[in-house]
This record gives C-alpha cells, structure tokens and sequence, in this order.
C-alpha cells in the first residue's frame, strides 16, 4: 500500500532523475558506435547519408537529413525542454525564489565563467563566435552519471542539478535565439509572433489540441525562415500549453524524445571521420577553449557563484550537501553533449572546425564525467545519504 501511495507521488522530476541513467548509456552507446562507424571502410558513405540532399519545390525546408533533425525533430526535443521548464517555473523547484536562487546563481556562474574562458583562447581568432558552446550542460549526462553514483549522491542534490540544468537550457535557448540565427527576416518574425497569439488565443478558448499543433508547424516554417532557429518555436509552443495538458504531454513525448530523437540526434552529430594526426587537429585554441570551458569553467562558475550567494546568506545549500559534493555536481555539469554539439553546429558552417568543436565537446564531457564520479566517491562513508 505505501509503495503504491510513494508511486503516485513520483513528481516528472524523479521520473526524470530515474530515467537518465538508461538515457545516458543510450547516448554513450550511440556515440561510441557512429564514432567507430565513421571511421571504417564505410564510413565515407555513413557520413554522406546524413549529409544527402532532399530538396521539396517551392518550400523553403531544411536540406539534407541531418538539417531535418537538427531544425525539425530537435524542435520537438524543444518542446519539452520548454514543458519541462515551464512546469518546474510554476510547480516545482524554481517557483520558490528563495529556493530557485542557489541553482539561478550556479547556473548564471557556470555560463558566463566558461563563455570568458573559452574568449581567453579564442578572441580575435576565426573561432570566436564558438562562445556558447562550452555554456551548455547536458541533463540526461549529467544526471546519469549522478543516478549511476546511487548513495553518493543524495536526491537533494540531483533535484539542485537538475533546476541548474533546465535553467541552463532556458540560457542556452536565449543564446541560440539572440546569436545563433541568420539575418532576421522581420515579415517571417512578425508572422510567427500572430501565430503565436492564435495559438495562446485558441488554449484559453481550450481549443483541442490538434489544432494548435498544426498551428505549430506553421509557427516552425515561420521561425526557421525568419532567420532565428527553428528549435525555439518548440519552446515558444510548449509556454502555451495550459498546465493541466502538460503532465501528459511531457510523458507522452518522454520515450519518442528521449529513446528516438536524441539517439538519432547522437548518431548523426558524431559521424565524424577522425583526421590521422587527431592530437595535431586538436593542438588549436578552438580545442583549448572547450575544454577550458566545460571541464574549468563550469565547476569554477557554479562553485563560486554559490559560494557567494551563500556567503552573502540569500541561500543555502541543498540539504545533506557538502561543498565537494557541489564540486562533483560541477564537474557533471560539464558534460555539454547534446546542447554544446548542437551549438557547435550553428556556430561554424565549415566542416573542419565543426568537427573539430565536437570532437573537444567529446572529449570534455569525457574528463567532466570522469573526474566528476571521482570527485563524488571521495566523500567519506559517513557524509553519503
């Protein structure tokens, strides 16, 4: 009876948290295995198919299989990502200010500190407009590695990586927004924004939900030829739906989002053919401001922006947390993946320094998981809870 009274009280949350370790392995997996693929005799072809050309008459759509899942399905990743921060702004951890503080901080410090990092390297350089790529955490990583740690990492501290996440998201979603588009076509951007309103208009009239989703696709095609990316109309959609269709939704999308599209997104992003001379290609600054910024930056800038906060009492830590605890949890939210290869994709158009970015993301998000698990099995027998 008390299980079946604990199992109803599970918030999407500790879903969430529950999940990400099946997640994680997933994208390891698919990582590993497109990596791998890239690089042997057929690789050529592999890369090539994701690159094949699909081109629809009249239509202005994206072109090739890879843009399809970087502007189309991505879009849909978006959207929850958006549910997901609209619910836990009204509902859940970040509701209570005083609360949501702690993790506004952490988030903002582990944002700006890698964003300067990775300028300190790149400033002036053809890489420069690569900035935002170390800003970003990967929830599913992230909290993978953290659920996989079990006891040595208490829930308190998962529920603080996760709200510094999702806040981390909603940042990443202004940059992609505000720096990561083309020229603004202000007709596009101002028929997107009607759109928009019919869209808010028909969910207070409770309008059925079909509607509004073909609604959707019209606001998508606007918002990619408007010249900002097309995955933020997912999240400008997912702020309007009324709060009692949101629970539902966000388990509907869970396992097609989580189990198809960020696997597909993994298998396509990684298809990389590694040069000859890998240390080499790495020995650049575009490399050194990635890793800076993930594996220095991100724990640097949560650490200290907590601290701060804390030492100026307008918060405190979370419950049964110590300070190498939320060094760990850092270190963890270094792990960029998912949001730092995507960024990396709008960030440079040429394949060489794409590739290049994502391989530093990879390799950053390797050392952050590392040292992060380390870090965390450090904290004696007696402070585990």
């Amino acid at each position: 009876m008390i299980k079946k009274i604990r199992k109803k009280l599970r918030t999407p949350l500790q879903l969430m948290i529950n999940d990400s370790r099946s997640l994680g392995l997933i994208l390891m997996a698919c990582t590993v295995l497109s990596l791998v693929f890239s690089n042997t005799t057929f690789g050529a072809g592999y890369i090539r198919f994701w690159d094949m050309e699909i081109h629809l008459p009249v239509l202005h759509l994206p072109h090739s299989i890879l843009h399809w899942i970087n502007d189309g399905l991505m879009a849909v990743f978006f959207f929850l990502v958006g549910m997901e921060i609209k619910r836990e702004l009204l509902e859940g951890e970040l509701r209570d200010m005083r609360r949501a503080l702690l993790p506004i901080f952490a988030a903002v410090g582990g944002m700006l500190i890698p964003a300067l990092l990775y300028n300190l390297f790149n400033k002036g350089t053809a890489y420069a407009h690569g900035w935002g790529i170390p800003m970003a955490t990967d929830i599913a990583f992230s909290l993978g590695i953290a659920s996989l740690l079990g006891k040595r990492v208490p829930v308190s501290l998962k529920i603080f990586l996760t709200a510094l996440a999702i806040i981390d998201d909603l940042g990443a979603i202004a940059m992609i927004a505000m720096f990561y588009g083309g020229a603004v076509d202000w007709i596009m951007l101002a028929g997107s924004l009607v759109v928009l309103a019919a869209i808010i208009l028909l969910a207070r009239r409770h309008s059925p939900f079909w509607i509004r989703m073909l609604l959707s696709l019209v606001l998508w095609y606007m918002v990619f030829n408007s010249g900002i990316h097309a995955t933020v109309a997912g999240v400008m959609f997912a702020f309007t739906i009324p709060m009692k269709e949101l629970h539902h939704l966000e388990h509907k999308l869970h396992v097609p989002v989580n189990f198809i599209i960020l696997p597909v997104f993994a298998l396509a992003n990684t298809a990389i053919l590694l040069p000859t001379d890998i240390a080499g290609a790495l020995g650049n600054t575009l490399n050194y401001g990635i890793l800076a910024g993930l594996v220095i930056g991100k724990p640097l800038g949560i650490v200290l922006f907590s601290y701060l906060l804390v030492r100026m009492k307008w918060g405190a830590l979370p419950e049964n947390v110590n300070w190498t605890q939320l060094l760990g949890v850092g270190l963890l939210a270094g792990i960029g993946f998912t949001m730092s290869i995507f960024i990396a994709t709008l960030a440079f158009n040429e394949p060489e320094p794409r590739d290049i970015a994502k391989i530093a993301v990879l390799l950053a998000s390797l050392i952050s998981m590392v040292l992060g698990a380390i870090t965390l099995s450090l904290v004696p027998a007696s402070r585990r809870l």
